[in-house]
């Protein structure tokens, strides 16, 4: 069968180039060797997390603001509710990279935010209580994506537009020519112009010559001890939290199955075919250990984890690029736990790219460079 792209791997990137791709016209076939959304890569877990001061750096800024529209235009295309703004809190001392770099986005682009001190934060949001020597950025356009519902109104808008959607159908081998490209499976040939690679953690054994490395996170999902009304949305914005220099951990409020939360990076390497999918108590202590400093009613049972991969690269920021071999092909987004939220937009702009075979994005931090 002949298509003009093929889109290997329909998680939050895939499903949401398929879309972008199709709603263009183009004709488009894509493989997934799950039946997504599913629980075994990196869109999953109930919630991700949206911001504008994006402190990782401010090429980011101009990205998210884009999917915020794209999020928000795909609720009215599909009538569902993706994106619930929450207001977001940033949490370190003054010198650390949170605080920082959220405050250099902020001003650079001009971000509506406000800078509290500590007893600012703990009276504004009682669910959080940092030290004294921390202070906050607060940004009111933050909030929570929803994953599942996220990648699902994706794809059901791609089928729409005549996608060709194959799931529990991994890809095998592939060739690529002057002619264009090959997919072979076990159930299937296929031959495009183009292909896409949106293989998360399946990506390091397809793309050797990459430094990617796939690691281990766990979610953990916690029920308040007291105050449960302080955890409610409303009362309890996102938050992300810089303990010490270059280690931090997340969460929400309580969204109906608990208060989240979990360590950004940290984890253990691991490959997704063999990953250890089974939370050990040790973890859950060391969880436990961060909570009373900055959390302290959320000492209440644990209500469930739940384990995702970080597809990482070197420097921490994304790969969007043509194939260092094979122009016809592009690879799409390790993005180093922190890309779920732009995932509307990289969609789009990977769309634009193929459509117009030129790449119009921030080639110095998204290009290949290795």
């Amino acid at each position: 069968m002949t298509f003009s792209v093929i889109v290997a791997g329909l998680g939050a990137m895939g499903s949401a180039v398929a879309f972008h791709l199709a709603r263009r016209g183009v004709r488009v076939i894509g493989l997934d060797r799950f039946a997504p959304p599913h629980p075994f890569g990196s869109s999953h877990g109930e919630s991700r997390i949206i911001r504008e001061a994006y402190f990782e750096h401010p090429a980011y800024v101009p990205l998210v603001q884009r999917a915020y529209r794209l999020w928000q235009e795909l609720e009215v295309l599909t009538g569902e509710s993706l994106l619930r703004i929450t207001g977001g809190v940033l949490l370190g001392a003054p010198e650390s990279k949170i605080i920082t770099g959220a405050l250099c986005s902020a001003q650079i682009h001009g971000l509506a935010h406000e800078v509290l001190t500590a007893s600012e934060v703990r009276k504004r949001f009682p669910a959080l209580q940092p030290p004294e020597t921390f202070i906050a950025v607060y940004e009111p356009r933050a909030g929570v994506l929803r994953p599942e519902a996220c990648v699902a109104a994706h794809l059901r808008m791609a089928a729409r537009y005549g996608t060709v959607l194959h799931f529990e159908e991994p890809v095998r081998e592939w060739r690529a020519g002057e002619d264009g490209v090959e997919v072979i499976t076990e159930r299937g040939r296929y031959s495009a112009d183009r292909m896409v690679w949106c293989l998360g953690a399946w990506l390091p054994a397809w793309l050797p010559a990459a430094p990617l490395w796939v690691e281990r996170q766990v979610m953990f999902w916690f029920r308040p001890a007291r105050d449960a009304e302080n955890f409610a949305p409303g009362r309890c914005p996102i938050y992300i939290v810089e303990f010490a220099p270059e280690r931090s951990f997340y969460g929400f409020p309580d969204l109906g199955a608990g208060v989240k939360v979990a360590r950004h990076h940290g984890g253990e390497p691991c490959a997704p075919e063999t990953v250890r999918r089974v939370v050990g108590e040790e973890e859950v202590e060391a969880m436990r250990g961060l909570l009373p400093r900055f959390l302290p009613g959320l000492s209440g049972p644990l209500m469930r984890t739940e384990v995702c991969l970080y597809t990482n690269t070197p420097d921490g920021h994304f790969l969007l690029d043509r194939h260092p071999e094979h122009p016809q092909v592009f690879v799409v987004s390790p993005c180093s736990g922190h890309g779920f939220k732009f995932s509307s937009a990289i969609g789009e702009l990977v769309a634009e790219a193929i459509r117009n075979d030129a790449i119009q994005y921030e080639r110095r931090l998204f290009g290949w460079r290795w």
